[in-house]
């Protein structure tokens, strides 16, 4: 496409130079570097596990734990990644790429040129991308180079394996934020409303996430035990509770990542049918190919909704008016 990639160099550079985007790697990499290095951060609990007879593959894959582990009265960097980081530079990157535009006359002496429509979005979304690919690559490599220094154990050549399909999926995560931004940026004229409904949804998945609340309800609404319930009464309460909390995209990333970080954790559903069978557990690192089959659903999920968000803003974008100011 004419000008993909003039679009792509303008719009990367404007992230990458603009005060925004040097505020947004300041912030990442300072939360990264507490969750990791600070006093309460994961280190000191690896340090003192180091040595000591564990279950669920933690010895296997001690790099792995900087990722997984939490610090006394702090989170784990996922924990960070999952729920703060991510999904901020997402909207952050994408809730004024088309109205701001709009508004200020740039778009339309744009479209003016020998460039179509369609390759403003896509230059847009691709820079989008490519900046937070960059920002994690980043903020990986930072954990990968303190835990180096401070345990004095380099990753395998799995764990490094592991890495390089946690950023290649974090990235489509983030792809997933930047597309319901840019969304909302094509469905409202006013910057400020777009960020504010991107926003929400984030809170509205954030508190669905941590509370709760609503997969109770739902589980209590759709299976209400009963003051005895019996074995296959609390399965089927369980899995309703399940489906309803991976409604939330946050939930259901972090599950997907805690099964590819930490190879010997199991999701809610394998745990359910362990429980359902009867049959005892035994606990161990999931090797990388049973990892993908496990995880694979989560992926194809956020495929199609983040293909959905893009579709739609793709839609909308090439056939609304756009006039000079």
């Amino acid at each position: 496409m004419r000008g993909l990639v003039a679009i792509f160099d303008k719009e990367l550079a404007d992230y990458l130079i603009s005060w925004r985007g040097i505020i947004l790697f300041a912030v990442a990499l300072l939360v990264t570097v507490v969750a990791i290095y600070g006093p309460a951060g994961a280190l000191v609990n690896i340090r003192e596990q180091l040595g000591e007879p564990t279950q669920f593959g933690q010895t296997q894959f001690v790099f792995l734990n900087l990722f997984t582990t939490s610090g006394e009265g702090s989170y784990a960097f996922l924990f960070f990644i999952t729920m703060f980081i991510v999904p901020i530079v997402g909207i952050v990157l994408g809730f004024d790429a088309i109205n701001r535009e709009k508004n200020s006359g740039t778009l339309s002496r744009l479209l003016s040129q020998p460039i179509y429509r369609d390759t403003v979005f896509n230059g847009k979304f691709l820079a989008g991308i490519v900046t937070m690919a960059i920002m994690l690559t980043s903020v990986v490599l930072l954990v990968a180079g303190l835990g180096m220094r401070s345990i004095g154990v380099p990753p395998s050549s799995e764990e490094a394996l592991r890495l390089f399909l946690f950023l290649a999926l974090t990235t489509l995560y983030g792809s997933f934020w930047l597309g319901l931004s840019m969304l909302f940026s094509v469905l409202f004229e006013r910057v400020a409303t777009s960020a504010m409904a991107s926003i929400a949804i984030w809170i509205f998945f954030l508190l669905y996430t941590l509370t709760g609340f609503i997969p109770n309800a739902v589980a209590n609404m759709r299976v209400p035990l009963s003051d005895t319930p019996a074995t296959q009464e609390l399965i089927r309460y369980a899995t309703v509770q399940i489906a309803a909390t991976r409604v939330s995209p946050i939930y259901l990333f972090q599950e997907a990542m805690y099964v590819l970080l930490a190879p010997g954790t199991r999701t809610a559903t394998e745990y359910l049918q362990i429980y359902a069978s009867g049959a005892e557990w035994q606990p161990g690192p999931l090797p990388l190919s049973q990892t993908m089959i496990t995880i694979w659903p989560h992926l194809v999920t956020f495929v199609a909704i983040a293909a959905v968000f893009f579709g739609v803003s793709y839609y909308r974008f090439t056939r609304e008016e756009i006039r000079s100011t």
